[in-house]
């Protein structure tokens, strides 16, 4: 039977608000959380982008469940070398129950230091030397690494956990799904695709996590809350490359317009309705995930939370 998990949104709300919604997803009965890795919002009314290093920390003395970024990009905005030693903590101070989850990333975090933001090849390219860099770094051994992306020179990390940093990539494309396969000590994906599933699987992945995650927006009004999910994550029904290439939250408020309710009603589950929610996870439990994380759009995260510990929850447990 898959888990279920709480997906912590880091772009729509602060430090304490995720810090206090982490405390009632485990209250609720999930068994996980993950938390994005933005240094931007992808449009200004969701509002929020806190430094996800310092939210872990909080966390880990707030909770005792498990955590995972989903995703950090350990590619352009920060050196592989220094997402090994945050990682590496963050392993640490949750007593060995953080996973890092990682992938190629999108011009809207990764290219505010001005750098040349690289076609997706490259990107993956980069993201691949990565992981053996934090590998190397996660043993606690000197590292001096000189590749074709990074060059790392005496680096050492000192805290290190008793057992490495299990590394989950992200993939949304047969390319990445490969790329997991090959290196990723999991798999991250948004979609319930059985097909991606079977490739990852039989590429490598066999007997290693599938994880899954959507968003649902929970309250008793169904056209209120296709209005807060037009509203706060119109970018998510953007078609194509657009979510990885477009680097500023005001080229994706540019688009908002083009993103109708009706496309809102068609692949978000809003409102009320338990048999909704619950088929709408349990498309990735007949997909093969083995772990299942939804967030909560909007501001009712204590009626979201009730909802599902009283009326979803137990349902999934018992299919």
């Amino acid at each position: 039977m898959p888990e279920y998990g709480y997906f912590l949104s880091c772009e729509e709300f602060g430090p304490a608000e995720l810090v206090e919604q982490a405390r009632m997803a485990e209250q609720a009965g999930f068994t996980a959380l993950w938390i994005s890795d933005h240094y931007h919002p992808w449009n200004d009314a969701q509002g929020q982008s806190p430094f996800v290093w310092s939210v872990i920390g909080a966390l880990s003395e707030a909770v005792s469940l498990p955590i995972e970024t989903a995703v950090t990009c350990p590619t352009v905005r920060i050196h592989p070398a220094v997402v090994a030693q945050a990682a590496a903590t963050s392993a640490v101070m949750t007593n060995g129950r953080f996973r890092l989850g990682v992938g190629s990333g999108e011009a809207l975090n990764e290219h505010i230091l001005g750098h040349v933001w690289p076609p997706a090849h490259i990107r993956l390219e980069m993201l691949e030397e990565s992981i053996q860099v934090m590998r190397r770094l996660f043993t606690g051994e000197e590292v001096n690494h000189h590749g074709t992306h990074y060059t790392v020179e005496n680096a050492r990390l000192y805290t290190v956990p008793d057992e490495p940093v299990p590394i989950d990539i992200s993939g949304f494309g047969p390319a990445a799904t490969a790329l997991a396969s090959r290196v990723g000590d999991g798999y991250i994906t948004m979609m319930p695709d059985e097909s991606m599933v079977e490739q990852y699987r039989k590429g490598g992945g066999a007997g290693k996590p599938v994880s899954g995650g959507t968003k649902v927006c929970y309250g008793t009004d169904r056209a209120e809350c296709v209005r807060t999910v037009r509203k706060l994550w119109f970018n998510q029904f953007l078609p194509g490359e657009m979510g990885q290439i477009l680097p500023s939250p005001s080229h994706f408020e540019q688009l908002g317009p083009l993103v109708t309710e009706d496309m809102v009603t068609e692949k978000t589950v809003c409102g009320d309705d338990v048999d909704e929610h619950v088929s709408a996870l349990s498309a990735f439990a007949d997909a093969g995930f083995d772990r299942i994380y939804v967030n909560q759009i909007g501001p009712d995260q204590r009626g979201f939370f009730d909802f599902y510990r009283t009326k979803v929850l137990p349902q999934l447990q018992q299919g």
